[in-house]
């Protein structure tokens, strides 16, 4: 069965996953770019873009690959699809990726307010749900095709599915910088109780990466 899953998702010392203020000028926060400096390094994250011969190789572009792999299907909050707010005014914006986005497979996103699916250049669909959560996973299991489904953020989406207990493993990427104030990501969820706990985790010069995961033995040093 298919896996529900955060992955490569970045994280401040002081538990920020964003940082405050999100606009157009500053898609992650102000200072959320700070959280990524590990990604966008990344041979990865440079051919996303690209620069095929550029970026570096190595224990962090090794995570970043790692993150896409066997994904059939992501989910979205609103947010992380645009700086859109309230009802589309037009289908003028179509995410913050141009017209061909990384993800290559059905995207959900999560918004109050309908809109057409947008079909993209290199397999990727958004589609738009307004049901709610339970709704957008329903609907990625069935184009998933028994792969894995992957919430892509931001952080209030990934503490709704945490609330509801419907994520089975977590690859947090903490970054070396503290934001001070943004989006708290685990603040008063006891993920303990949910049964996750952490099996491996691995310091690079540039973000220490901790995998967590339901059902596991915790690991021991």
């Amino acid at each position: 069965m298919s896996k529900v899953k955060v992955a490569a998702f970045s994280v401040s010392l002081d538990g920020f996953g964003a940082g405050p203020n999100q606009n157009i000028d500053n898609p992650l926060g102000i200072g959320g770019t700070k959280l990524h400096e590990w990604f966008f390094k990344t041979k990865s994250f440079q051919s996303m873009h690209g620069s095929a011969n550029s970026g570096e190789t190595g224990i962090d572009n090794d995570f970043a690959e790692k993150s896409f792999e066997n994904i059939g299907a992501w989910i979205l909050g609103r947010n992380m699809f645009g700086p859109v707010r309230g009802p589309w005014k037009d289908e003028s914006w179509k995410g913050w990726w141009g017209d061909d986005p990384p993800y290559h497979v059905p995207v959900f996103v999560l918004t109050h307010h309908p809109r057409k699916p947008i079909e993209m250049k290199g397999g990727t669909t958004f589609y738009f749900v307004t049901d709610g959560i339970k709704s957008a996973l329903q609907q990625a299991r069935q184009v998933s095709k028994g792969k894995d489904i992957r919430i892509g953020g931001g952080v209030s989406l990934i503490r709704q599915y945490l609330q509801a207990e419907l994520i089975d493993e977590m690859h947090l990427a903490y970054s070396p910088t503290y934001l001070g104030s943004g989006e708290s990501l685990l603040s008063g969820l006891d993920i303990l109780k949910q049964g996750f706990s952490v099996t491996e985790f691995v310091t690079t010069k540039s973000a220490l990466h901790v995998f967590l995961k339901k059902g596991c033995h915790q690991l021991i040093l």
